[in-house]
């Protein structure tokens, strides 16, 4: 995979710091949403099959009205996920990912799992560290 790195600058000048390049910046601000723990969550909830706002609030727990709304927008303009509104009273909106979700969602859930698979040696590392030095 090839990532873009500032272009070489003549000696006089002071290099490019990194992640200043324009398209490191772009790639810097998916993955900073991308990796959000609220988009993860809202993704691999719609993994499965589309949902509901109140139940992906249930599923997700701990995340308020106002940011699970905001994150599902943010996946909606980015095109990871579509809104349908269904015309009855109250109107009812479901939420499904898209393929470009799906493409991600495979990943998120293997990073789940990976996770999933060394919790207890991750927190074992960490209870080590924590001790205190005899």
């Amino acid at each position: 995979m090839h990532m873009p790195t500032p272009p070489n600058r003549a000696v006089r000048t002071a290099p490019k710091q990194a992640g200043t390049n324009p398209s490191c910046r772009k790639v810097n601000e998916i993955l900073g949403r991308m990796g959000d723990k609220w988009t993860i969550m809202a993704i691999t909830m719609l993994a499965e099959r589309p949902r509901r706002f109140n139940e992906l609030k249930r599923l997700i727990g701990g995340i308020s009205q106002q940011m699970l709304t905001r994150t599902l927008k943010a996946l909606e303009r980015d095109g990871m996920v579509t809104r349908k509104v269904y015309p009855t009273i109250p109107p009812q909106v479901e939420y499904s990912l898209t393929d470009l979700g799906h493409s991600l969602a495979a990943p998120l859930l293997q990073l789940a799992m990976w996770v999933l698979d060394h919790l207890g040696e991750i927190e074992a590392h960490r209870a080590s560290h924590d001790e205190p030095a005899g």
